[in-house]
């Protein structure tokens, strides 16, 4: 096949971008961020560059539209047809445009969003709070319905894991073309110098490409710690309290702002940035101080910042609006203890008693970061006491609005955050306390290791006492199989503090990870609720207990079919465990962003739990690029928490839980044989003699621990010598970038094949919500895998068997999805993302062209040779591209 002259390439992408029914103003969009990038690369001093960019570009959509194996063929040999140098300026251009797609998918979602704000049907919408409320209303009553409202808990957890391909730097530069398009959507609204915005955007995009896309080292800990500071600062401060009020607003109509709220602040962030140590020797004792300390700063700077904008707008005067006797009183008692300070205030708001009042507790903010002792809050709880005073003061006045207000929302902030920001929780490793343990209690020289266990604990109970008990407390135990387990940690923490001191308070947390793992859960944890410490806490926390479940392990383990099942099963039975045991329950879902780690939406999963298993509550952890894609835009993010906050409330209503009930008795025989024949088609694979290794060459394993994408270590050993040796992370990374996504869909299709009825199937995806769920989210990862592309990885490897069998079950699974869900291809029936994948997907195939010239080349070099360095940029600038495109990673 001929390649295309300049006239046909530019005639065929114009019709492809055109086919894909992009909304108007997205397409402008990706157009004018396409076009900015272009007239850089011409600028960029390389000759020829942006034709061979858009050479490829021509020929993967070729490629992608007439599927003639000609056409692929043609693109594989663009592809390969350039230098090594000019491959690597490719690959950093597409990875560019696919950052500026993003870019304008993340501007359409907001824009879409700032549309809806406000309008009846926005206040309607079947998956907000507002609507969510009034359908459990409808089935328990306005006042049981209140009572669950107000015990909502919505907990994500912000994690390390190294799952964001992305550096900070680059992060940080589209942040900057976010807000500049912004400003250039209002220029075009207002009539205003367009050319001056799309001016600057030119500089950023330039700024963009001329950024080096790999980090030249792994991020420290402290590192990680601040990204996600980043976010707090952008985002969280100010979104959550904004999710609140929208909510509130709804509730209570015109009456909201004039009375008290009905909502009480729902979300508890939490961190394992800093506290996570299991697998990672680079978090110790002294970084998780750091991490705490870094948060706090963060957090009091916002609240002081805060208190003193409010105070200063807050110039009430004391003949409009009288203070009470409570107010006088705080007033007298702030200023004794600030007295230069409270003077000098007095003078510039004279007869102005909020807000002098408001200033000094700016100030003793202040004083609280600094660790001034004779000005500081002890902790949070007194600050929310003198806001209150103010603002009872403030309703006894008349003025509601005032105290409802902007000073409810400062208050929501410290309820929500308190002074620690994010309550820091610590893993470990089980068989790391065992050790730790029989060392100390054989007595002899403390080695290295057991020095840092038992600072852990002391560190966990100065951040108690210096930021409050909420800043600590929580302590995973990874791989959990005994109650012994759990009990080894409070022995541990005696130690720690020696027969005289008193230990921290702990609520230590069961993680069941493996298959195994899961089914014992009941058992374990009937056992450990027995224990003299552990039931004394229980008691002490009203038998309150939280269970931590693993999905990135049990899918390595048994295949995403299987484990799926398996963690449904699981969190039926520790739920009506802990209901007969009279335990007010928290599961706490180890979910990663990609389909073989738990991932896909949220509020879909929330609604197909067991009974009785989310309660009002649900916490999750949010990893790598999935922080910064639902939390890093404030609209976003409030869409994000109002879907989620809404889930958790209708996944408790009685008509929900009795539909799982149900659908579960009623699927039971289907889930059975589903169980089997997934769990044996996922066998036949990864237990085939030999698998391992050959998983390593058929992807970039191996490469991809080479990237500096997060502090923790991507495997437990040197080498992959079987599953066990690797970590849940590369084990997904590694497919997805092989364009298979195995880990997500893999025995899906033997599942279905061996249930055989197809109308069966269909009316148990109507009907059966985890069922529904995980078929969706297997037809979203194979719409972002190619067979062509795949056939290729495979080929890397000397088993024709093996990769005939992945082959083979991908089609397989492929064709029963599709049969199931009665359309005609994978998300017919969801439009918008399948135009997204569509739209995406030949651009990722030109990046995986590259990814796979450079592995060939890696792969055919001699044993024991020098690594080409040339051949391995490109291979790691080529996975840091597919990541962006797939928007997928571990």
């Amino acid at each position: 096949m001929r390649e295309l002259t300049n006239t046909e390439a530019i005639d065929l992408v114009g019709r492809f971008e055109a086919g894909q029914e992009t909304p108007e103003r997205m397409r402008a969009d990706v157009r004018m961020l396409g076009s900015l990038l272009g007239k850089v690369l011409r600028e960029s001093g390389s000759p020829g560059l942006f034709e061979d960019v858009e050479r490829l570009r021509a020929a993967t959509i070729q490629a992608y539209t007439d599927e003639t194996p000609e056409a692929f063929a043609r693109a594989a040999a663009i592809a390969d047809s350039f230098s090594v140098a000019r491959a690597d300026e490719v690959a950093r251009a597409f990875t560019c445009y696919f950052h500026l797609v993003n870019l304008a998918e993340e501007h359409q979602r907001v824009r879409v969003l700032r549309e809806r704000d406000g309008r009846p049907e926005r206040e309607s919408a079947s998956d907000s709070v507002a609507a969510a409320f009034v359908r459990l209303s409808a089935e328990v009553g306005d006042e049981t319905a209140l009572e669950r409202l107000q015990a909502l808990r919505f907990h994500p957890v912000f994690t390390a894991h190294p799952t964001e391909a992305r550096r900070r730097a680059v992060s940080s530069s589209i942040r900057r073309l976010a807000t500049l398009l912004d400003e250039h959507e209002t220029s075009r609204r207002n009539g205003a110098d367009e050319r001056r915005a799309e001016r600057r955007m030119l500089e950023e995009v330039d700024t963009l490409w001329r950024t080096a896309p790999l980090r030249p080292e792994k991020p420290s800990p402290t590192d990680e710690v601040r990204a996600v500071m980043a976010v707090f600062d952008e985002t969280l401060y100010t979104a959550i309290p904004h999710v609140y009020r929208r909510v509130d607003d709804a509730l209570q109509g015109p009456g909201a702002g004039n009375r008290a709220p009905v909502v009480k602040p729902f979300v508890r962030i939490g961190s394992w940035v800093g506290g996570d140590r299991d697998g990672n020797p680079f978090v110790t004792a002294s970084v998780t101080r750091k991490a705490a300390k870094i948060a706090s700063e963060h957090v009091l700077i916002g609240l002081e910042r805060t208190a003193e904008r409010i105070g200063r707008g807050l110039t009430l005067d004391a003949a409009s609006t009288p203070p009470s006797e409570a107010l006088l009183a705080l007033g007298r008692r702030l200023a004794a203890a600030d007295e230069e300070a409270a003077g000098e205030i007095a003078q510039r708001s004279p007869n102005e008693p909020y807000r002098r009042i408001l200033l000094l507790i700016a100030r003793k903010l202040a004083a609280t970061r600094a660790r001034d002792a004779d000005l500081a809050y002890r902790d949070p709880e007194h600050l929310v006491a003198d806001l209150r005073v103010i603002q009872d003061s403030l309703v006894q006045a008349g003025a509601a609005r005032q105290a409802y207000g902007h000073l409810q929302q400062l208050l929501w902030q410290v309820e929500t955050y308190g002074f620690h920001l994010a309550e820091l929780e610590v893993r470990q490793h089980s068989a790391v306390h065992a050790r730790v343990l029989a060392e100390l209690e054989a007595g002899g020289e403390r080695s290295e290791l057991a020095d840092e266990v038992l600072d852990v604990f002391r560190s966990v109970a100065f951040l108690q006492e210096r930021y409050g008990p909420r800043a600590a407390g929580r302590y995973i135990v990874s791989f959990t199989q005994s109650a012994e387990d759990l009990a080894a940690v409070h022995r541990l923490a005696r130690f720690a503090v020696g027969p005289e001191g008193t230990p921290p308070v702990l609520d230590v947390i069961p993680l069941f990870e493996t298959f195994a793992d899961l089914q014992a859960a009941p058992g374990i944890l009937a056992e450990i609720v027995e224990h003299p410490e552990f039931a004394s806490r229980l008691e002490a926390t009203g038998r309150r207990l939280e269970v931590m479940l693993g999905y990135s392990d049990s899918s390595k383990d048994v295949g995403p079919v299987a484990a799926n099942l398996a963690l449904y099963q699981a969190q039926a039975a520790i739920s009506a465990w802990a209901r007969e045991s009279g335990i007010e329950l928290t599961l706490f879902h180890g979910r990663g962003g990609a389909l073989g780690r738990g991932g896909g939406p949220a509020n879909s999963a929330i609604l197909a739990q067991p009974p009785h298993s989310v309660d009002g509550r649900f916490k999750l952890t949010e990893q790598g690029e999935v922080i910064f894609a639902r939390y890093g835009d404030p609209a976003i993010a409030m869409r994000h928490i109002d879907q989620v906050a809404a889930a958790i409330l209708t996944a408790s209503a009685p008509s929900n839980e009795e539909r799982n009930r149900a659908a579960a008795d009623k699927y039971a025989e289907v889930a059975a044989t589903m169980d089997v024949a997934s769990r044996e088609r996922f066998f036949s694979l990864v237990k085939a003699p030999g698998f391992a290794p050959w998983f390593a060459r058929v992807t970039p394993m191996e490469e991809i621990g080479l990237l500096a994408l997060g502090s923790r270590p991507a495997r437990r050993g040197l080498s992959v010598e079987s599953l066990a040796d690797l970590r849940a992370i590369p084990w997904v990374f590694a497919w997805t970038q092989a364009r298979i996504n195995l880990a997500g869909w893999f025995g899906l299709g033997s599942a279905l094949a061996a249930v055989g009825d197809e109308g069966l199937l269909q009316r148990a995806y109507a009907e059966w919500p985890l069922f529904r769920t995980m078929v969706d989210n297997v037809a979203m990862s194979l719409a972002k895998t190619d067979d062509r592309i795949a056939r290729q990885y495979l080929d890397l490897g000397d088993r024709d068997d093996l990769a005939e069998l992945v082959r083979s079950e991908m089609a397989l699974t492929r064709e029963w999805v599709i049969r199931v869900t009665g359309g005609t291809e994978l998300l017919a029936g969801k439009p918008v993302l399948q135009r997204a994948v569509k739209m995406r997907s030949p651009y990722v195939d030109a990046l995986s062209l590259l990814q796979l010239r450079a592995l060939r080349a890696l792969r055919a070099a001699d044993e024991g040779a020098p690594v080409d360095p040339e051949q391995q940029r490109l291979l790691l600038l080529s996975v840091s591209g597919v990541a962006a495109g797939l928007q997928n990673t571990g």
